[in-house]
């Protein structure tokens, strides 16, 4: 008989029977409060009517129509709407199934565009598990550790992780930006740079935002030197921090590459990238392509999503909740010592925990995320050391189930510490 690898282990010990807006119901009954949305998938939370109404629809028309050899409705209805929410300049996308497939075809297109070899990402970014993307990554030593040689051409510079160095905001930036100067005279040639990667919110590697400040010096530099700047909003994007698209939170900084994925489709595979036509015309014929990319079903599914977040005005409603919820798990953590800090940007919010000495408190966090789960909070856990807890609601989430998490949450610091 045929098992599962046993390499894939579950973050929380349920067997999800159905899912219903923010909760999972397991084969037991039991509901669960899901604050995991799938990683930051479920953007409309589980089984939205109007997706399930639009993949049903699909289903039962054109399943799979693949988009290099003919064009099919959703695939074009999906580009004409992703306009009204794209930067302007970015007026032109192509499409793929996963956020690395999604990571690696913007590397392609920046390899191509500049003729340059490098790609510059940043300390603790999540950009993939494929060889390319896992290339560009160093959130946790699990995505490449014995997994080498990988993607050449990588090089890396220090993210402005304030709570890491004990510093403030700007000190952290303007170190960040001293030693990405250095680099650029040094390890890493500016003339020989095609991109900076970057997300707006680091993902796996703490849930930490990315300053304002940096991303417009990133904006800056990417400028004097003709290197690309693109924004990996993977798990950022759709809503997510309570503005669109994360990078919208550094004013007047527009990426000249942005990835999408995860809550583009409300758990339909669907990723893509948008550019400039100008610039996406400069990837080589035939570099750009895939069997199942634009799925006929998962387009659909992605522009319902998209009519429920306008409709529903789930932008907005991730920027209060999130708000709700940051302050909800300060008010919670402000006698926890393990606890040392607290942050995120709309429903993007991470508990980090550390010892006395600002060292990370591992065992505690996993214990206070697996009482969580007993309580029937379902979170999950990032950063190198996995001692940060994170809180992924999704963008539907009320007021009321934003306290209900808060009350779980509450009582399994409890039983944790």
């Amino acid at each position: 008989m045929a098992q599962l690898s046993p390499v894939l282990t579950q973050a929380t010990p349920v067997k999800a029977a159905r899912g219903e807006g923010v909760y999972l119901y397991d084969t037991e009954g039991r509901r669960h409060l899901d604050f995991t949305a799938g990683i930051g998938v479920t953007s409309t939370g589980h089984c939205h009517p109007k997706v399930v109404a639009a993949a049903q629809e699909q289903v039962g028309t054109l399943i799979h129509g693949q988009y290099t050899t003919v064009m099919h409705q959703p695939l074009l209805k999906l580009v004409e709407r992703l306009g009204d929410v794209l930067p302007p300049a970015l007026d032109s996308v192509f499409f793929l199934n996963s956020g690395s497939e999604a990571v690696e075809a913007s590397v392609r297109l920046a390899r191509h565009a500049t003729g340059r070899p490098l790609i510059l990402a940043f300390d603790g970014g999540f950009h993939g598990r494929t060889m390319g993307a896992a290339a560009l990554t160093t959130s946790g030593a699990k995505i490449r550790a014995g997994n080498g040689p990988l993607m050449g051409g990588a090089v890396f510079a220090p993210f402005p992780y304030a709570y890491r160095y004990r510093w403030s905001e700007e000190q952290a930036v303007e170190f960040a930006l001293a030693e990405l100067d250095r680099q650029l005279v040094s390890t890493a040639p500016a003339a020989d740079v095609a991109a900076f990667i970057i997300e707006p919110v680091l993902g796996e590697g703490g849930y930490v935002p990315t300053p304002p400040a940096f991303l417009r010096g990133l904006r800056e530099r990417a400028d004097r030197h003709g290197i690309l700047l693109i924004a990996d909003e993977v798990q950022t994007g759709f809503g997510r921090t309570g503005k669109f698209w994360g990078h919208q939170h550094a004013e007047g900084v527009t990426p000249d590459i942005l990835i999408t994925a995860k809550g583009l489709a409300s758990g339909f595979p669907l990723s893509g990238i948008a550019a400039s036509r100008e610039l996406m015309s400069k990837a080589r014929p035939g570099s750009q392509g895939g069997t199942y990319g634009g799925n006929a079903v998962a387009c659909a599914a992605a522009l319902a999503t998209l009519e429920v977040v306008q409709e529903e005005g789930l932008v907005e409603n991730a920027a209060v909740q999130g708000r709700r919820l940051l302050e909800g798990l300060r008010h919670a953590s402000a006698d926890v010592k393990q606890v040392g800090d607290v942050r995120g940007l709309g429903l993007m919010v991470a508990v980090e925990f550390t010892a006395p000495d600002g060292s990370p408190d591992t065992a505690t966090a996993v214990k206070a995320h697996a009482a969580a789960a007993e309580q029937g909070l379902l979170l999950l856990t990032c950063g190198p050391f996995g001692n940060v807890v994170r809180f992924i609601p999704p963008l539907i989430t009320t007021a009321e189930q934003v306290d209900e998490g808060l009350a779980l949450w509450t009582k399994a610091l409890a039983n944790a510490v």
